[in-house]
Parts: structure tokens; C-alpha cells; sequence
């Protein structure tokens, strides 16, 4: 069993898995096609749908399950996930590797498989491809009285919910952000225009690969009023839009968002400007960013060329473990440590939940130190000098 990428001819691209003998496992497919074309999910949610799938039908196939038996076992599925490797799956539904030995997923991993999985069966289920009785088996029934006080609703009715079976706790981690200093030497290690930009549009504007190579030219304005490009919305910014675009570029959230432009984003957009208009072949693009520098000149930049050029910079600043991502949670917490609101950062990051923004309100270390020294001690209070 594996994932595999599928081209339709509209030039839409979603993840499928395939069998052992290569053919289209049909309730994976269509599950994923529901998920890429019915709820309007991304060509990155089904891969990374499709591997978890093909991972647990993997597993059954492994041990001569039958995946709707694999469900009733996905206890033993867990089990293997966190502590064997695809060769260690005996037969006959034993598991050679079990506690205590070397964990090789962590507990985030195996949740995003499990979720997975539970979409893949709940669609089958629903779609008649599969017997009722698996519902119970990925779910079980809660009331609201597990959920703090806040979360509950305003009549006080008994209300019920469906709450996974199977799910790891995942210890709280704090935000791998890329430092000041390290966003410094990345942009002072650039070889063009266009690079800087990118770090910019990354560092201080939160974007994700996918926005960053999604923009067009008409996305970004940075006139003081931008009424006479048809925008009310005052002073520089730009707007992060979902489409379908031919590079894979893909903006993960479905509402258009706006994000404000830093005089230092302007200035950088401004320099590109003018690199790019010293290439031929760039002007008939309306994308922002192209390429420059290797075939085919003028393109559109591909998310992953995004990860080539954080690479190549971090390499030329002798810094490591730089990614995108990183730049991006930087963004994040520079907004928590100045003050920003919860609600300012699940906007400006483009959050669908402000749940996913908390991780950015844990100061560091420092910051909570500051924050004792500023409390005054018994000697300040009374006025004694001694």
C-alpha cells in the first residue's frame, strides 16, 4: 500500500492509495476525491490523508486483517505505529515490537494518522461502502460535562458529541521559532532581491509556502490608498486568496484574509520590482514571485523552491534547522510578545480557530523573568531605602 499523486485532466491534483498490485483502492479513493473536491480540502490534506491510510491498510494487510477488522484492532494498530517499523509486522495479527522498545513515531504523528483513519471509515460507513457497526468502534458517545464551563452551552440541556476512541496525549511543546538573530543573517546572506522578499513576506507578514507562491501582483498593494486599485482597505497590504493554481501553490485557508506591510516588506517589494523588470520573459506573469535565475525563466515558484532558497541562505549564514515554518512561527510570536490579542493573531495568521493561535501566548523564559522584577518587592512598597 502507498499514496500516489493523481493529475486529473482539469490540471486538479489530489492523493490516492494504491494496492500491492498497483490498482486504486476504492474506498480510500474516494474518500480522498470527497475530501479534495467535496469539502474543498488541499492537495496536502490528501497526501498526508493518503499516507496514514496507506499505512493502516499496510498494517492489516500485514497481519491478514481485513481493514474492517483492523478497526475493532486499532489498539494493536497504535501499538505498531509507535514502536515497530513495516518490516516488524509478524502474521496472524501478532505485532513483533511492542513497550519497550525505541519509540519510531512520536504521539502528534500517530494522532494525524488516526485522524485519518476515522475519516476514511466514518466515509465509508456513510457512504454504504462499509457496515454501521465500525462507528461505534472509532467513537463513542459523550455528554458535556467533560468540557469546561465556557465550552458548554447557555439552555444547561444534556448535549451529546462524538469523541475519538483512540488518541494519544501529546505533551505540550513550545513554538520552534526562527530567532531575530537568525532572520538577521538570512536576509544579510540573500543573493537577490526576490529571496530577500521571501524572507520578509515570511518572517514578518506570517505566510505559508503555499499563500507566499499563490500571490499575484494584484494581491499586493502598497500605496497609501489603494481606492484606485478598486480597495478601500487603507495604507500597504496584501490579500491571501484561495485559488487553483497551475504551480500547486495552495492557500490553506478558505476566507480570504488581509495582512498589513511593514515599511521594510514595501521596500523589499520595491527592489524586486525593479530585479525583476531586468529579466525578460517575467512580465507576462501575474504571479509575484518567478523565476529569475534557472528555467523556465518566468514561471511561477513552486512551495517547494521556497524551501530550496531558506535552505541555500541558512546554509551561506551557517545557521541550521532554518525552515518556513519557522520563519512563520516567528511572525507569531513576535505579534504575542508585543501585546497583540488572541483574536489579531488568528486573523493575521489566518487561523480557523483561535485555538491554534494560543501556542503563540507561552513567553519565554526570559519574558517571565522580566515579568517578576517588575513586581515590586516589601522594601519598594514602604518606602524604606534599606
Amino acid at each position: 500500500m502507498r499514496a500516489f499523486l493523481v493529475r486529473l485532466p482539469s490540471g486538479m491534483r489530489y492523493w490516492t492509495v494504491l494496492d500491492e498490485n498497483l490498482a486504486v483502492v476504492d474506498e480510500a479513493d474516494s474518500f480522498l476525491r470527497h475530501v479534495r473536491f467535496g469539502r474543498d480540502g488541499s492537495e496536502l490534506t490528501t497526501r498526508s490523508y493518503a499516507g496514514g491510510i496507506a499505512l493502516f491498510l499496510r498494517w492489516c494487510a500485514h497481519t491478514d486483517r481485513h481493514w474492517h477488522d483492523g478497526v475493532a484492532a486499532l489498539g494493536l494498530f497504535v501499538t505498531w505505529l509507535r514502536h515497530a517499523g513495516v518490516a516488524e509486522v509478524g502474521t496472524g495479527g501478532r505485532v513483533l515490537a511492542g513497550p519497550g522498545v525505541e519509540p519510531v513515531r512520536g504521539a502528534r504523528r500517530i494522532n494525524g494518522v488516526l485522524t485519518a483513519v476515522r475519516g476514511f471509515v466514518a466515509h465509508a460507513v456513510t457512504s454504504g461502502q462499509a457496515p454501521g457497526e465500525l462507528m461505534p468502534l472509532i467513537y463513542e458517545l459523550a455528554d458535556e460535562r467533560d468540557l469546561p464551563a465556557h465550552a458548554r452551552g447557555e439552555e444547561n440541556r444534556m448535549a451529546w458529541r462524538l469523541r475519538a476512541r483512540h488518541r494519544l496525549h501529546e505533551p505540550e511543546s513550545t513554538v520552534d521559532r526562527a530567532g531575530d538573530a537568525e532572520i538577521v543573517a538570512l536576509f544579510r546572506a540573500c543573493r537577490s532581491a526576490r529571496d530577500r522578499l521571501i524572507v520578509l513576506l515570511l518572517a514578518r507578514a506570517g505566510l505559508r509556502r503555499g499563500e507566499l507562491t499563490g500571490l499575484r501582483r494584484s494581491d499586493v498593494h502598497v500605496l497609501t490608498d489603494s481606492r484606485v486599485l478598486g480597495c478601500e482597505i487603507p495604507r500597504a497590504h496584501l490579500h491571501v486568496v484561495r485559488r487553483d493554481n497551475p504551480n500547486g501553490a495552495w492557500a490553506k485557508s478558505r476566507r480570504q484574509r488581509v495582512v498589513p506591510l511593514d515599511f521594510l516588506v514595501v521596500r523589499a517589494v520595491d527592489g524586486y520590482a525593479f530585479e525583476r523588470l531586468s529579466v525578460r520573459r517575467t512580465s507576462e506573469s501575474d504571479f509575484l514571485l518567478v523565476n529569475l535565475f534557472r528555467e523556465p525563466i518566468g514561471a511561477p515558484m513552486r512551495p517547494d523552491a521556497i524551501n530550496e532558497v531558506i535552505t541555500a541562505c541558512s546554509k551561506r549564514a551557517g545557521i541550521d534547522h532554518v525552515t518556513p515554518h519557522r520563519l512563520r512561527h516567528a511572525f507569531g510570536s513576535n505579534l504575542a510578545d508585543a501585546g497583540s490579542g488572541l483574536d489579531e493573531i488568528a486573523i493575521l495568521m489566518g487561523h480557523a480557530s483561535v485555538s491554534s493561535s494560543q501556542v503563540y501566548l507561552h513567553p519565554d523564559p526570559a519574558r517571565l523573568r522580566e515579568a517578576v522584577d517588575r513586581v515590586g518587592g516589601p522594601r519598594d512598597l514602604s518606602g524604606v531605602d534599606r
